[in-house]
Parts: structure tokens; sequence; C-alpha cells
């Protein structure tokens, strides 16, 4: 059921498939996923950021409890590892407080990890990627990122990528993926906002980087990218595609009116992100109608199911699970 993202991308990394990574802001949507991939016989990952957990009521404890408690009472029997996103610092400062966060984690049963020093210039990145991964055994899922995820700064180049990694490698760090500046964005995408991402750009640092022993690439910011974009993924050398917002955007069409109305005022009144409606509304979301749980979860299912077949992943459990 649960295993180490480390042994899952190691085994099939030779395959040209798409893994999907779910960030599930908002529980409803997690059976409906978990479902899919079972019908698919697919592997998944569900992850939460280190800014998720200060917006979404999670604990790292409950975060975990949450996925196998919902994976026990569907009788769910794929592989998928459970994956903390987004380990950012973004000044020295916040070094103590992420180390006592992948602490948690790991006590709570984390199988994966991405540390984000990226915000920060190559050197300062790689120094305390180092120093944070210390911290995280071998056997565990390692995830790095080189170029800052967004629209506004340059794109990663094979150098830096190159650079970082062969750094990494000669201080005994041994990612699984690398998660680079490609063009994308994180979260929804304006009505008229062009989606770009560069590709040929992705291939190339992938294989660049595939001899020192990684896996592939990891893409942030998939929500609203066209299914042309997302049909390329897995000859690109993207091997983990991580969705958040999609989820949330679900779960935020299916609410009953009066909430929904709430929430927009909120948002209004506090020149707030929709997101950041998650943690003040949690016991609304938590004790939603059955009726609405349901056409959350039969949306989920539909959209994940629909990933999971563009990325290529259907049968991915069948044939770890036969490696192993």
């Amino acid at each position: 059921m649960i295993y180490s993202s480390h042994l899952i991308f190691q085994t099939i990394k030779d395959l040209p498939i798409t893994i999907l990574a779910v960030n599930p802001r908002i529980k409803h949507v997690i059976p409906g996923i978990m479902k899919a991939a079972q019908d698919l016989q697919a592997i998944v990952g569900f992850e939460i950021a280190k800014s998720e957990l200060t917006y979404t009521g999670y604990t790292p404890k409950q975060f975990v409890e949450t996925i196998i408690n919902y994976a026990e009472k569907n009788k769910i029997t794929i592989p998928f590892f459970i994956h903390a996103d987004h380990l950012t610092v973004k000044k020295e400062s916040e070094i103590e407080e992420v180390k006592k966060l992948i602490i948690d984690e790991l006590e709570a049963g984390f199988t994966s990890f991405a540390i984000d020093a990226s915000y920060l210039p190559l050197e300062k990145n790689i120094e305390i990627t180092i120093e944070l991964t210390q911290l995280i055994p071998k056997s565990l899922g390692l995830e790095v990122e080189v170029g800052e995820i967004s629209k506004e700064k340059s794109l990663t180049t094979v150098e830096e990528a190159k650079k970082f990694v062969l750094t990494l490698i000669q201080h005994n760090v041994y990612p699984d993926l690398l998660a680079i500046n490609n063009g994308s964005k994180h979260g929804n995408y304006g009505p008229n906002e062009k989606v770009y991402i560069d590709l040929e750009r992705t291939k190339e640092i992938y294989r660049e980087i595939l001899p020192y022993g990684l896996a592939g690439i990891a893409q942030h910011g998939t929500t609203g990218t066209p299914e042309e974009i997302l049909n390329k993924f897995k000859e690109s050398g993207i091997r983990k595609a991580n969705v958040a917002t999609e989820w949330q955007n679900i779960v935020h069409r299916h609410l009953p009116a009066t909430l929904k109305k709430e929430i927009e005022d909120w948002c209004k009144k506090m020149n707030k992100d929709i997101k950041y409606a998650s943690v003040v509304f949690k016991d609304e979301f938590d004790h939603l109608a059955e009726e609405f749980v349901k056409e959350i979860e039969a949306e989920a299912y539909s959209v994940a199911q629909n990933f999971i077949q563009i990325f290529n992943s259907v049968g991915s459990a069948n044939i770890f699970i036969e490696r192993l």
C-alpha cells in the first residue's frame, strides 16, 4: 500500500510514464482519486507542502492518518507514497523551522521529501539542500529543486541543473527527482494567460541528469495545463506531476450556494486567495452534506482517471509490484 517514493521511482524509472501526485487540500477528493488509481492500477502520490499546512488545518500526523484511513476504508491495495512537498527555505533563519518539520513528518510516516531552497542563489541552495537532506534516510524519496517555479524568473539552464545535481552527489546526496523552472506556474491561469512550459528545455535537462541516478523531472504547476502539453510530459522526462489547485477547484464547484457565497464574501473582505479559506471554513468542509461529498468524489474520480491515462501510468502499480 504505502511505499517509499525512492523505491517506486528507482524501480520504474525506465518507463515512459508520469506519476500523478495529488495535493488534496480538502479531504473529499481523496476517495475519488484513490478509486481512479485502483481501477486503473496506477501508482499515485499524496502530498502536502509546508505552506499548505498553514492554511488547510492539517498537521503532518493528521494528513498521513487521513490518507491511510481513506485507503483502509476503501480497501485500496495499489502502491502510493506520501510526500512532503516544498519544504521551502527562503532565508537562512527558516532552516531550523524546516528541520523540525522534517522530523515531525518522518515521525508521522511521510515516505518522500522535497527540499526547496530554490529562492536562494545556487550556491546557497546547494548548501542548505545538503544540510537538510542529512535528516532524511536514504531509503526514502528525495526531490530537490533548482530554479524557483515562477513565470517571472528565468528558466533553469542545463548547466545550472547539472552543477546542482553533481555537487549534491559529491556530498553523498542522491536525489530521485529534480524540480526545475520550465515556465510553469502554481495555481490557476488567468482567462487570457498563455500556458507556456518549455518541454524541450525540460528534456535536455532530463537527458543531462539521467546518468547520475535520478529518475527524472518533477513538474510543479500542472493545474490548467492543456492536454496537448500534458500528453508530452512522459516523453520529456517528467516522472512526477504535482496537481494541487485542480482538486481545490473541484470542491468549490460542488459547494452549497450559501457556503460558496460565504467563502466569496470572506475572500473579498480579507483580500485573500480562495485557498486560504480552507482552514477558515474547515468545519463546514468537513461536515458537507452527503450529496455534495458524492458529487466531489465523482468529479475527482473522473479528473484523476483522465490524468492517469494522459500520463500513460495505467498499470504502473502492476509493473512496480512485479519488479519488486
